[in-house]
């Protein structure tokens, strides 16, 4: 009931590893720090990762960081591979793209292919952002930020210490603390993710059957895959939704573990 498998379709995430099938579905969190020490990352030169803001558009092509101003660039839906890129006329296919104005802080930043950071965004190492993905204007990635593939981090929205899994949008004003959003998950603008109790002490996971401890002292919450919420929406430390649940606009999210299907009012 409380493991991946019951909220997640991992067969395409890229780090699914870190999401075991049979392993409680806040575990990935307590991992999470761990694993992206321990992953690899391409040094972004100090020019770029100083947390200066860019003077001038870079594009990132197999690994190589190229001038924005010398190439043409479409910017265009990056989760829908609209991101194109010229040399001559000739397509860079993969190009991504970090507009002008963007900030990127610690080297240790992953770039997929296709992404697209627009200016003002503000990317604090580490931080994994794969193919396809949006940072979009004054978005703020706090570090330990895993964004998955066709991922949405919209404008003024914050994150930290979470996980995206493929298709997951945060697309306006919403607030993401130690979370994990499953596939196609969407949040709808102004979307809060408590993740700290007033009264101090773990956070504890409301089921049927009793309180299961989790051992976290901040847990935001769990969206399984499709789940989303409306404008507005509120979740309390520790919320668990199942898949393709629903929080209707203007409503707080009792913490616990809601199956799924389960449409909060």
């Amino acid at each position: 009931m409380l493991t991946n498998t019951a909220f997640f379709d991992t067969a395409d995430f890229a780090h699914r590893t870190l999401l075991p099938p049979d392993a409680l579905v806040w575990e990935a969190l307590r991992s999470l720090k761990q694993y992206m020490n321990a992953h690899s990352y391409g040094q972004l030169p100090e020019a770029y990762a100083n947390g200066i803001p860019l003077a001038k558009p870079v594009v990132l092509h197999n690994d190589t960081l190229m001038d924005g101003e010398d190439l043409v660039i479409d910017y265009g839906d990056a989760t829908k591979g609209g991101i194109k890129v010229y040399q001559n006329d000739i397509l860079l296919d993969g190009a991504s793209v970090i507009m002008a104005g963007a900030v990127i802080l610690g080297s240790r930043v992953v770039i997929g292919k296709g992404v697209k950071i627009e200016p003002g965004a503000f990317i604090q190492s580490p931080a994994i952002i794969d193919d396809n993905s949006e940072i979009r204007q004054g978005a703020y990635l706090r570090g330990y930020c895993l964004v998955g593939k066709r991922c949405v981090v919209g404008h003024v929205t914050e994150v930290k210490h979470s996980i995206f899994l493929n298709d997951a949008k945060a697309g306006h004003f919403a607030y993401v603390g130690d979370s994990i959003l499953g596939n196609d998950v969407n949040l709808g603008a102004g979307t809060k993710l408590a993740n700290l109790r007033f009264l101090r002490g773990n956070v504890q996971i409301r089921t049927d059957t009793g309180s299961v401890p989790t051992g976290l002292r901040k847990l935001g919450a769990i969206l399984g895959d499709h789940a989303q919420t409306g404008c507005n929406a509120v979740t309390n430390p520790g919320t668990l939704l199942g898949k393709k649940s629903m929080v209707l606009p203007n409503t707080t999210a009792p913490s616990g573990y809601h199956p799924d299907s389960t449409i909060i009012r």
